[in-house]
C-alpha cells in the first residue's frame, strides 16, 4: 500500500496555471492506477483525471483540454498541471491510488488525504 501527500494548491487569479503534486511512500509505486479528485462543500466528490500504471489518462468533460495528469514513477509522484483555471475550478483536490482501476475511476477509496485547496478569484 502507498501514502500519497497533495501539495501544491494556492490562489490564483482566473486564467492562471498550477501543478499540483502527489508524493506516494511505500512501495509499488508504478504498478498503481492513481486518480486527482475534487471536492467543494456541500457536493460529493468528483473524479477530474486519472492515470493508469501504463500512463493511459481519463479527464472530466470540465477540465479536458486545461488540466494534464502525468506521473514520475521513478520519482513517486504524479502530478496535475491545470491551466487556464475557471472559479468553479475551486475546491480541494485529492489524489488517491489503487491496483484497481475501477476503484480509481468510481473514487472508491475508505481513506482520504488532507487534500491541498486551490482557489481561483481574482
Amino acid at each position: 500500500q502507498v501514502q500519497l501527500v497533495e501539495a501544491g494548491g494556492g490562489l490564483v487569479q482566473p486564467g492562471g496555471s498550477l501543478r499540483l503534486s502527489c508524493a506516494a511512500s511505500g512501495s509499488g509505486f508504478s504498478i498503481y492506477a492513481m486518480g486527482w479528485y475534487r471536492q467543494v462543500p456541500g457536493k460529493e466528490r468528483e473524479l477530474v483525471a486519472a492515470i493508469t500504471s501504463g500512463s493511459i489518462t481519463i479527464y472530466a468533460d470540465s477540465v479536458k483540454g486545461r488540466f494534464t495528469i502525468s506521473r514520475d514513477n521513478a520519482k513517486n509522484t504524479m502530478f496535475l498541471q491545470m491551466n487556464s483555471l475557471k472559479p468553479e475550478d475551486t475546491a480541494v483536490y485529492y489524489c488517491n491510488a489503487d491496483r484497481q482501476w475501477r476503484r480509481v475511476v468510481t473514487a472508491s477509496f475508505d481513506s482520504w488525504g488532507q487534500g491541498t485547496q486551490v482557489t481561483v478569484s481574482s
